[in-house]
């Protein structure tokens, strides 16, 4: 580990230098183009000695273990404990964040806690994690440190989790997802006036990263959706965003609609009504989705999973507790025999809905 990584900063590879003396970040599609100390949109990387680098590399914000489920992703490993953890900053301005003091922190010392990779990896292994997720903000503006987690990791056979906006340029992207086994990315609304007004982001990039996702990688692959009224959650809205994922990334990734509740710069919105997330669970699986799930709401039905040929509950769900299990050790259903997509491991995990925070430097050393 070299003297820079020790202080929290690490060399960055998605850069350019421009004219004039600033150096441009290539890491996303805002390109920041930055003077000497200046930091970019997503607040960690940086222009330091005329080249770009992350300030925030072995710096977390804490540590957890949470249920899978809870990232959300319900065709991955359900029922196993999964070790999550978030830097501070990110790379969109969207009004509703709700994790918006880490999201949208400006203060390095939210940054409390400190683990190397190979730390971090030993801690999901002596922990009985199955995998660790990069959450509570987007992993792709401190991507050099999830992807040497990701590396240490696989030595052990932890696998790793990537939670985001998708918002990342083509070379990165490859880069970053390389070393992901899954991903649930937020599509945040379906129009074009959300994401610029709402995200500061293009809709059209994410979809790329979709895209790339589904047809050109490995990854178990999941979306979310946050409804909130008045705002991403018309008809129209849904029907076009469901009918887009049926068409170009097919009718086995999963689409979560999740509650919206008043928070950072919308406090004057209400939560979302649970009727709104039923409705859009219809109209999705009327255009052809099998797997659609609606979250931050009591809805035993909408979070459970059933089997698309015969219709019977293969998972069933209460919030975050897993309440049946009729699948086989393949995946199958045990009444048609019929494949559910998603990645499987025989019986499911019992982790439940706990929440348990963790003292990596304690369990360390």
């Amino acid at each position: 580990m070299t003297d820079e990584v020790m202080n929290h900063v690490a060399p960055t590879k998605f850069w350019e230098r421009l004219p004039g003396g600033r150096v441009q970040c290539n890491v996303c599609p805002n390109y920041c183009r930055l003077a000497e100390g200046q930091r970019g949109a997503c607040f960690v990387r940086m222009n330091q000695d005329s080249r770009i680098v992350l300030t925030t590399y072995g710096r977390s914000s804490g540590f957890c273990i949470d249920p899978v489920e809870k990232k959300p992703l319900n065709h991955f490993l359900p029922g196993t404990p999964v070790l999550s953890f978030g830097t501070a900053g990110c790379n969109l301005t969207c009004r509703f964040c709700q994790n918006w003091d880490i999201s949208k922190s400006r203060e390095i010392d939210t940054l409390a806690d400190e683990a190397d990779p190979v730390a971090i990896a030993r801690a999901a292994k002596t922990l009985e994690c199955s995998s660790v997720a990069f959450t509570y903000n987007d992993p792709v503006i401190f991507m050099e440190y999830a992807v040497d987690i990701a590396k240490e990791c696989r030595k052990l056979g932890i696998r790793t989790i990537a939670v985001t906006a998708g918002y990342i340029c083509d070379e990165p992207r490859q880069e970053f997802f390389r070393y992901m086994d899954a991903a649930n990315v937020d599509l945040k609304g379906f129009t074009d006036r959300f994401y610029e007004q709402v995200c500061g982001a293009l809709l059209e990039n994410v979809k790329d990263t979709l895209v790339y996702l589904k047809h050109e990688t490995d990854i178990w692959l999941e979306i979310t959706t946050l409804l909130i009224p008045g705002e991403n959650d018309s008809e129209r809205e849904i029907d076009a965003l469901s009918r887009w994922v049926v068409e170009t990334l097919g009718p086995d990734v999963p689409l979560h609609f999740t509650g919206f509740h008043p928070d950072y710069k919308m406090m004057n919105i209400p939560p979302t009504p649970a009727e709104s997330l039923a409705r859009s669970r219809r109209i999705a699986m009327n255009n052809g989705l099998r797997y659609v799930y609606t979250g931050n709401v009591q809805d035993e039905d909408g979070g459970s999973t059933y089997c698309h040929n015969c219709n019977k509950r293969l998972i069933g769900r209460d919030w975050y507790v897993l309440t049946d299990w009729n699948l086989g050790r393949e995946g199958e259903c045990i009444y048609c025999r019929t494949r559910c997509a998603g990645i499987f491991s025989g019986q499911p995990g019992t982790w439940g809905s706990r929440r348990r925070p963790v003292n990596l430097k304690k369990l360390v050393h």
